[in-house]
Order: C-alpha cells, then structure tokens, then sequence
C-alpha cells in the first residue's frame, strides 16, 4: 500500500535501547487511504512519541468498510525501496501486482509479504467480484543496512503455523510465537502474530523484545480498535483480559539510523532524492502490467533537507 499524503514529512529513527516493561497508548492520526471510495485509515506508527517498535516502521489499520456497492480498494502502481511491506486481511480481499510479475490474492488468513530491497513496483486492488466487506492492516518493516539493497522479491503464505494456550489461539504470521516459527522472510528477530482470546489469558513474550498490541476486533484490558498499545520490553509473558482479535508486533530495537520519505527508507537526505528520481524517470523500479491504473507521481521533496530525527521523542 502506499502512503498517500500529498506532503509526507520524513521520519528519520535512530536506535536506542527498548524501555523496561511500560504501558503505553499511541494514538493514531487519520489518512484517507487510496480507495475509490475515500476508506480512511488509522496510522499508528510512525507516531509522534514513538516512531517504531523493533523493526516495524508504519502501521495502517483500516475499515471494517462496506463495499459491496464500490470498487473497494484501488491504489495504483506505486514504488517502495528499503522495506518489507505486510498485508493481513480480517476481511474481503486485495490482490496484489508487482513489477516482477507476481499476481497474488490475500485474503483473511494469508499473508502477501513483499520485500522491495532495492527498489520494486506494485498495485493493489478488490478483486471482480468481491466481499461485502473490506478490513485489514498494512505494516512495514525497515530492513537493516546489510539487506536494504537485497533483490526484490514476493511472498504469499496461505498455511501458516498455529500456536494455543488457555483463552487464546494464535496464527503466527511472521517469526517466532509460542514456539512456532512462520516460514515468511525476515531480516532482523522479529514477530507478528494475531491472536483470538476470550476471558483471562495470559501470553508469552520475548524478553529481549519490544512489544506491542493492535486491536482489530473487541477489547483487551479496556484497549479497544484505535491506539496502538506499547508495552516495551523486559516481559516473558503478559497477563491480559478480554474479547479480542488483535495483532502482536515486535522485535529487537532497531539500532540503525533510517530515514523514511514517502514509500522509500534510505539512510541519508541524498538516498530519498536517488528513490525519487529513479522512480519518476521510470528507472530501478519496473513496470506493473494489468492494473489498469497509471502509476502514482511521487510527491514534490520537501524545500528542506531531510534532517535525523530520534526514535522516541
């Protein structure tokens, strides 16, 4: 998916180490998302307090949206370099195109893992026909130095691994959780897991990780859809209560300096301004075929040069 405000501001995060266990709400801003239908999407990381939880760099929560009387969702073909991008549907579907030929469909279940490295293009729409309903997240993950510029590849995982305990079920969509292991590339210790719970539950956590709970569906602990809850690091297991679906996000911090403009996380002002101009000159990204659409303009560069920033304000 792409970012599509017409003035991104950049968000440069600089690494330091996790706090201790906390409990902290981050509450989201709105966008309006690139649906023919104007869906608008809650953004919770980056965030004005804090700008990652491990490698996990943005986060966009969006519907429940009725759209059986609409074309759903339909973002152009669009560009990302520097990154990983996560889509995990709750319902409806989005098919996905890429420049490197891949047509993939995700649905609730499946996970669409694209990781641009380098630099790829891509498109994503609601499928002809389609579902009533159209809800589901969209998540980045900074890739660290070393892999920034791997090669460009595609992803789609239809059997993930499943992990239980007393009140809850978990599908482990990326790295490890509750001693199961997705299969999904990743470049840095890191986790995605959605859970279903019910009652009092309580779940295992990596100590060395930060942590964080995004709720899709229902309540936990007096948490409900909307913020994004922060609970550091330093916890093996965490007691909660509640009636929920909700995602669990984390991982290592992210000691690296990174600066995220638009679609594209570089280290330097000047690596933006190359992903830049490699995309509107039709260079380094490729072409999407089949999306019917013509590719999105990158947004003018700021009149500033694009200055660090730390991770936490």
């Amino acid at each position: 998916m792409s970012n599509l405000e017409a003035s991104p501001q950049e968000a440069l995060c600089e690494g330091t180490p996790a706090d201790g266990p906390v409990r902290e709400l981050l509450y989201p801003r709105d966008v309006v998302l690139g649906t023919r239908d104007g869906t608008t999407v809650s953004r919770t990381l980056p965030n004005k307090d804090r700008r990652m939880v491990g490698a996990w760099c943005f986060a966009d929560h969006y519907g429940p949206t009725d759209v059986s009387d609409s074309p759903g969702m339909s973002v152009a073909p669009h560009p990302h370099a520097g990154l990983q991008t996560v889509s995990w549907l709750v319902a409806g579907q989005v098919l996905h195109r890429d420049s490197l030929g891949h047509v993939a469909t995700a649905r609730p279940g499946t996970l669409n893992l694209m990781t641009a490295g380098r630099g790829i293009a891509h498109s994503e729409h609601s499928p002809i026909p389609h579902d009533d309903v159209l809800h589901g997240v969209q998540l980045w993950v900074a890739l660290p130095g070393e892999h920034r510029d791997t090669e460009p590849h595609f992803e789609h995982h239809a059997d993930l691994p499943a992990a239980e305990g007393h009140g809850w079920r978990a599908t482990v969509v990326m790295g490890q959780f509750a001693g199961q292991t997705s299969a999904a590339a990743t470049y840095s210790p890191l986790v995605l897991a959605e859970i279903t719970a019910d009652g009092q539950f309580t779940l295992p956590l990596r100590e060395d990780f930060e942590n964080a709970l995004l709720v899709l569906d229902g309540e936990v602990d007096g948490v409900e859809r909307g913020p994004l809850l922060y609970l550091g690091a330093g916890r093996a297991e965490i007691e909660l209560t509640g009636r929920a679906r909700f995602l669990v996000l984390g991982g290592v911090p992210f000691h690296e300096k990174i600066v995220m403009w638009w679609n594209f996380i570089g280290r330097t002002h000047d690596d933006i301004v190359a992903m830049r101009e490699s995309w509107m000159d039709g260079d380094r990204f490729g072409e999407v075929q089949g999306s019917g659409q013509s590719r999105l303009a990158a947004p003018p560069m700021p009149g500033t040069t694009l200055m660090p920033r730390g991770r936490k304000r």
